[in-house]
């Protein structure tokens, strides 16, 4: 009971926002979004204002999940967030206008959770491209607490030129798969990756990678498929 009561009266004050400005920062990697900006030239809508509003939206959202006490699963498929004009527009959602923020019931289709949010898909994107691996990676260490180890050394590029243009991102890394020694590892993270493809590499949503049509499906090291 005194547990309890203390928690509260700690949550009630106002340096109560270092979980979310300090902790949450932190834990998702949020800071980075200063430090890798997307291509100006593949993604010229994304300015430092959206950028800004990328990251509000999942301080908003993480405050809401620990103020309301609601359920942890909720970063993964709660079924609001908050957007303003902007990272509305960016995301395709109608009916939000002007710079202040707002809570946005979401129908789960196209958005929900911490998976969905253009802050963590970015962070989880090179400057030019999406990488299931990055964010297969992102998830396992982030969300599952299983970091995959380091890749060994003398692993051999992807030929970045030809993603999207004559060969599939996927179909790239499938064939980096066949290694045996890389799929140990890549077993575990890609599908998650592949799980995200329908985001671009600054979260909007897409059916396409040039003109290959995305297959974001995937099977789980359990053997479940999604």
């Amino acid at each position: 009971d005194v547990l309890d009561a203390q928690v509260r009266r700690m949550l009630a004050d106002p340096k109560s926002t270092a979980l979310v400005d300090t902790f949450a920062a932190q834990w998702l990697q949020l800071r980075n979004l200063d430090r890798g900006k997307p291509d100006p030239e593949r993604f010229p809508a994304v300015d430092d204002e959206l950028r800004h509003a990328m990251r509000r939206e999942t301080e908003l959202f993480v405050e809401a999940i620990i103020r309301e006490d609601r359920s942890v699963l909720d970063l993964l498929d709660a079924p609001f967030t908050f957007l303003n004009g902007p990272l509305a527009h960016h995301y395709g959602i109608a009916g939000v206008d002007g710079e202040q923020f707002q809570r946005v019931a979401l129908d789960g289709m196209q958005r929900s959770g911490l998976l969905t949010q253009a802050s963590i898909l970015s962070v989880s994107s090179y400057p030019t491209r999406t990488s299931p691996v990055l964010r297969g990676k992102w998830v396992l260490q982030n969300l599952l607490g299983t970091p995959p180890p380091d890749p060994p050394e003398g692993v051999p590029p992807l030929d970045v030129a030809a993603v999207g243009t004559t060969v599939s991102l996927r179909a790239q890394l499938e064939q980096h798969r066949a290694n045996a020694m890389c799929a140990v590892c890549h077993d575990q993270i890609d599908p998650l990756g592949f799980g995200l493809e329908r985001y671009d590499a600054v979260g909007a949503w897409r059916t396409h990678d040039g003109p290959f049509p995305i297959d974001d499906s995937g099977t789980l090291p359990d053997g479940t498929t999604f």
